[in-house]
């Protein structure tokens, strides 16, 4: 996300080689999960009648909460992280059509490893994806939308149609948290002794798939199909190149949209009433 924005699950993948695995246990696959059960439609309601409808049903104001779920090998087994991202998404109709415009607050790191991972809300409030036009269609009665990939570059300038850029040396590298280092920044903390920084590129490359509830609100999946570029670091060890893969499972990806009043437009004030909005946040 991010996804969403998933920037800091560099460090997991990167560390990962140098550390054992504790152990774990998988969370349920969303919906089924009691973290992310989508709730049941009121008997009452009558879903949209037509497209024209639907648009103007989903058009709002939302906070925006989604996770991608990312999985990786190690010499010691699997390894398993989310990023669970925040921010704004409003659905606005321009020219017959419904845009979505993304803004993103915070993004947190949740994995099986033993370290701590930070990564900046000015690193994260840099991903800017342009508005996307989405597909709203019916499907078994269920009015759904799908919000197209549109790739997003940080810490690197250029053409974001083009495979992001593997050359750490590239001049289009660029500052985007403005903390004097290149790319963006991902601090990290090793069994709560040993500091260090990884310094990332990215294209962001995430697509959304959601249906539309009785409550108003909008509830699916990520597809993450993001690049990564690891620029270097300030220890030899987090200096790996690696780019995860996502978790190719719905249930462990989902995005919750729920409208709120145009009045919530901060991201102080989103995080202030994080917890009557969203469920928790998945552990291990």
């Amino acid at each position: 996300m991010l996804t969403s924005s998933p920037l800091i699950v560099a460090v997991a993948a990167i560390a990962s080689g140098c550390f054992l695995l504790c152990g774990c246990s998988t969370p349920l696959p969303w919906p089924d999960s009691p973290l992310y059960k989508a709730p049941a439609n009121d008997p009452n309601w009558i879903a949209p009648a037509s497209k024209e409808k639907a648009l103007v049903a989903m058009e709002g104001h939302y906070a925006h909460y989604d996770i991608v779920a990312y999985e990786g090998e190690t010499a010691n087994g699997p390894l398993s992280t989310f990023i669970v991202s925040y921010g704004f998404t409003d659905l606005v109709i321009e020219n017959g059509e419904l845009v979505a415009y993304d803004r993103f607050c915070r993004a947190e790191y949740i994995a099986n490893q033993n370290f701590d991972t930070v990564f900046s809300d000015a690193a994260t409030q840099a991903i800017q994806p342009p508005g996307a036009i989405v597909d709203v269609y019916q499907e078994d009665g269920v009015w759904k939308l799908w919000r197209p990939a549109t790739p997003t570059l940080n810490g690197i300038e250029g053409d974001p149609s083009v495979p992001l850029s593997m050359d750490r040396n590239d001049p289009l590298i660029s500052d985007d948290d403005n903390d004097g280092k290149p790319g963006v920044t991902v601090l990290v903390k090793l069994f709560g002794l040993i500091e260090g920084e990884i310094y990332i590129a990215r294209r962001e490359i995430f697509a959304n798939e959601m249906s539309l509830f009785s409550d108003g609100s909008l509830r699916g999946s990520v597809i993450d199909d993001s690049e990564q570029l690891v620029i270097g670091a300030s220890l030899a060890i987090l200096d790996t190149p690696n780019n995860p893969p996502q978790r190719r499972d719905p249930g462990l990806n989902p995005i919750i949209l729920i409208p709120v009043s145009d009045d919530i437009d901060t991201c102080e004030e989103l995080m202030a009433i994080r917890d009557s909005l969203f469920p928790p946040e998945p552990k291990f």
